[in-house]
């Protein structure tokens, strides 16, 4: 029953494929693995709709992995500015140069899995997509996919159930038809049930409950934190600095300031901006200064979406320019 749900698939994704710039057409040629790797990796916890314009601009600017290899981090670091969850990058300049001096991307999902920041979907993926290996790698799409179709509860059954149903000989176009099949039918709320391929054998969906599968992962409440950053200009420039290459946003260019803490400081921002990580949620608030802190250097404010500077820090400095503004239209 199952293996015949698998055809049904294959054939839809044959018709529905997604045309994504990372891809090759189901059934062509296999996609380059560097651009099944670096498409990976962008799109951890980011949307496809986010990732698609920012993947053209690194392969245009770096074609090959070595290019990317021999690239300095701060010009990487700022092209992913934006990206969010920016240890990803850190982690693919390292991949980057690993696959670089070995002479290039492993086959295997094994061999793959010892390369610095790829995890055991990333290894699966690239092996599978890149590779052609009957490798199996399980997304959120494709847990909610399997999930639905053998009406599993828990997502521990999830990778058993997907592993004995893979089939052999076309794990690549498979793994991207699950996915694109979670993204944009078998969706988490409201899901297509009338337009799946899958629905004669669909559990979930014979019980009506599609949404029941898998169960829903408990969510944590995520602390509040507080930082302070210092607002210096200088004219119609603005001083940055690099926060250190480890931890949180290591690497990327900021405004200056000290450690995050739990309890809100004694200060007078000129503004105050709101960001949410993905373990906790932080009040950075900007607090004028007179002298450069650090070392650090002067950017012009007509620039400064060339500074490569991460969401965090690009919406409190658009903050504190709007209180500038107010500020001299109030007086």
């Amino acid at each position: 029953m199952h293996a015949k749900a698998a055809e049904r698939l294959l054939h839809h994704y044959s018709i529905h494929a997604r045309a994504l710039p990372w891809r090759a057409a189901p059934g062509s040629e296999r996609p380059d693995p560097y651009k099944v790797w670096l498409s990976e990796v962008m799109l951890q916890q980011t949307t496809v709709a986010t990732v698609t314009p920012r993947f053209l601009r690194f392969v245009e600017r770096w074609p090959t992995v070595e290019a990317l290899a021999a690239a300095a981090d701060e010009e990487i670091l700022g092209e992913w500015a934006g990206l969010g969850y920016y240890a990803r990058a850190r982690n693919l300049i390292a991949c980057a140069r690993a696959v670089s001096t070995r002479g290039g991307f492993p086959r295997t999902e094994a061999e793959l899995r010892k390369l610095p920041g790829l995890g055991a979907y990333t290894a699966a993926a690239i092996a599978a997509i890149g590779f052609g290996e009957d490798a199996v790698p399980v997304d959120t799409n494709v847990e909610r996919v399997v999930a639905r179709l053998f009406g599993l509860i828990n997502r521990a059954d999830v990778r058993p159930a997907a592993l004995g149903w893979w089939p052999q000989g076309h794990s690549g176009d498979f793994a991207q038809a699950c996915m694109d099949l979670g993204a944009t039918i078998c969706r988490p709320k409201a899901p297509l049930c009338g337009s799946c391929p899958l629905r004669d054998d669909c559990t979930a969906a014979r019980l009506g409950s599609s949404e029941r599968f898998p169960a829903p992962k408990k969510r944590k409440v995520r602390p509040h934190r507080y930082g302070l950053a210092w607002w210096i200009r200088r004219g119609d420039e603005l001083w940055l600095r690099r926060r250190p290459a480890k931890g949180l946003l290591g690497g990327m260019a900021a405004l200056p300031g000290p450690e995050w803490a739990d309890d809100r400081p004694a200060a007078n921002p000129l503004a105050v901006h709101r960001h949410g990580f993905s373990h906790f949620t932080l009040d950075l608030m900007v607090v004028p200064r007179t002298e450069p802190e650090g070392d650090g250097w002067w950017q012009p404010l007509s620039t400064l979406d060339e500074a490569g500077l991460p969401t965090l820090y690009r919406r409190a400095i658009e903050s504190a320019l709007t209180a500038e503004r107010e500020s001299r239209l109030a007086a």
